[in-house]
């Protein structure tokens, strides 16, 4: 009975590390494709829009944090 549970624990952990990856590579693609367009037609603005394409990166170093507390779980 162990060995479910340990697998429902390490399948927990790499679906939060997964889904974090996927929504992070969404939010960075869309948000780098608006930034470019800004951009282009105000390149002073290139400074804070850095800002706002790493802010996305947040999610996976979260993501990542959760696994590795299931992880630790596991034993």
């Amino acid at each position: 009975m162990a060995e479910i549970g340990t697998g429902i624990i390490a399948f927990a952990s790499a679906f939060a590390i997964g889904l974090s990856a996927i929504a992070t590579a969404w939010a960075q693609a869309t948000i780098g494709a608006a930034a470019m367009g800004v951009i282009a037609e105000k390149p002073e603005e290139a400074s804070k829009l850095l800002v706002y394409i790493a802010l996305p990166e947040t999610i996976i170093i979260l993501g990542f944090v959760v696994g590795l507390l299931l992880s630790f779980k596991i034993g």
